[in-house]
C-alpha cells in the first residue's frame, strides 16, 4: 500500500506529458525525485483513494462482528452482498468527497454516480470499459488475511466490475491481486510471470457467479464462460508482451514502448510488471521507471510500487517519503489491521 501510493505520487505529475517533456523536467529517470506540494506533503491521485476506499470497505466487511478486529478464517463465507454493499457505500463517499479532484476517470465517476442513485451494480457497471481504474485500486485484496484463493479472486473481480463491466477488467483485476499475493508470500521474479500465466490459464473459463450474479449476460455475452474466457484471453497476451520484452531487457527504453501505455487494465498490469522485473536493487527504481513513462504513469507506477513494496515490505521505502505521504495515517491502519 505505501509502494502504490508513492508510485502513483511520483507518477501524478506526469502522467499526461510525453518523454520529451518529461525528460526536460525532471531528468533521467533514475534521477527522478519525489515530487512534493507547496506545504511539504507527498500528495497521490484518485489511484490511491480508490484503493483506500477498497481496502477500507473490506477492512469493514471481513473483521469480526463482534469488535475483536481478527479477520475472518479462510474457510469461513465472506458474503457477496456484504462485499457490495460497503465497496458501493465507500465509492459513494469518494465520488462525493472534496479531495476528489485528483481528474479522476470517467468510467469511475459514470458507475459510481449510478451506484449512488441506487440501481443493481450490473445496470451501473460501464460494461465495455476495462480501463486500468479497475485494477489500480486492487491491491488491498491481495492483503487481507484468511482469504481463500477463490474469495480473493472473487473479490478483486467484483471490485473491478462495480465500475467496470468488460471481462479484461475483470480478469486484469484478479490477475494484478494475485501478482500481489505471490510476491508478499516469498515469490522469487523469475517465478513471478509463469506463476501468473498458470494462474490465467486456470482461471480462463471459471465464472464466479456466487460474486458477479448476470454480468455476463447484461454485457451480451453468449454464456458466462465465453464472457469471462475473452479477457483471460487478452491478459495471457500482455503476459506475453511482457516477457518478450524481458528477452532484451533495456531499462533506459520507454516501458510504454516496450509492452503498453497502460490506459486499459491489462497493459498497466504488464507495464507495471515489466517496471518492477527491468529494473535492479534500490528502492527509488521500481517507482521512478514507472512515472517516466509516456503512458498513464501514475497508475503504472502505483501498481509497480505495489509490486515492489509485497516482494520487500513497507521498510523499503524511504522514510523521508512514508513521513510525508498524503493518506499515511489511512494506509498504517490497515497495516496495523492486517499485517
Amino acid at each position: 500500500m505505501l509502494g502504490l501510493a508513492l508510485g502513483d505520487a511520483m507518477g501524478y505529475p506526469t502522467e499526461f506529458l510525453d518523454m520529451e517533456r518529461i525528460s526536460a523536467a525532471y531528468g533521467p529517470w533514475h534521477t527522478m525525485e519525489m515530487p512534493l506540494s507547496p506545504d511539504g506533503v507527498v500528495r497521490v491521485s484518485d489511484d490511491t483513494q480508490m484503493t483506500l476506499a477498497v481496502g477500507e470497505a473490506l477492512a469493514e466487511v471481513t473483521t469480526s462482528p463482534h469488535g475483536s478486529g481478527g479477520p475472518w478464517g479462510a474457510a469461513q463465507a465472506v458474503p457477496p452482498a456484504r462485499v457490495e454493499a460497503a465497496l458501493r457505500r465507500h465509492f459513494v463517499t469518494w465520488l462525493r468527497a472534496p479531495d476528489n479532484d485528483r481528474a479522476p476517470g470517467q468510467t469511475c465517476l459514470d458507475a459510481c454516480g449510478a451506484l449512488e442513485r441506487g440501481l443493481p451494480w450490473q445496470d451501473a457497471t460501464v460494461t465495455s470499459s476495462k480501463g486500468c481504474g479497475a485494477n489500480m485500486r486492487v491491491a488491498p485484496v491481495a492483503l487481507v488475511p484468511g482469504l481463500s484463493s477463490e474469495q480473493r479472486s472473487g473479490i478483486a473481480q467484483l471490485q473491478a466490475a462495480l465500475t467496470h463491466g468488460h471481462p479484461t477488467a475483470l480478469a486484469a483485476s484478479d490477475l494484478t491481486a494475485h501478482a500481489i499475493w505471490l510476491l508478499a508470500h516469498g515469490c522469487a521474479r523469475d517465478a513471478l510471470l509463469p506463476q501468473l500465466r498458470l494462474h490465467a490459464l486456470q482461471s480462463r473459463r471459471r465464472y464466479h457467479g456466487d460474486w458477479l450474479g448476470d454480468l455476463a449476460r447484461k454485457a451480451g455475452a453468449p454464456d458466462p464462460a465465453t464472457y469471462i474466457s475473452f479477457g483471460w484471453d487478452e491478459c495471457l497476451d500482455a503476459l506475453d508482451r511482457v516477457a518478450d520484452a524481458l528477452r532484451t531487457p533495456d531499462p533506459d527504453l520507454d516501458p510504454c514502448q516496450a509492452v503498453g501505455a497502460g490506459w486499459v487494465a491489462e497493459e498497466a498490469l504488464a507495464t507495471a510488471l515489466y517496471c518492477f522485473l527491468v529494473v535492479k536493487g534500490y528502492r527509488r527504481a521500481p517507482i521512478q521507471r514507472g512515472a517516466h513513462t509516456s503512458g498513464d504513469s501514475d497508475s503504472i507506477a502505483a501498481l509497480a510500487g505495489a509490486f515492489a513494496g509485497a516482494a520487500n515490505g513497507p521498510r523499503y521505502w524511504l522514510p523521508e517519503w512514508t513521513e510525508v505521504l498524503e493518506y499515511e495515517d489511512r494506509i498504517r491502519a490497515l497495516g496495523r489491521l492486517w499485517d
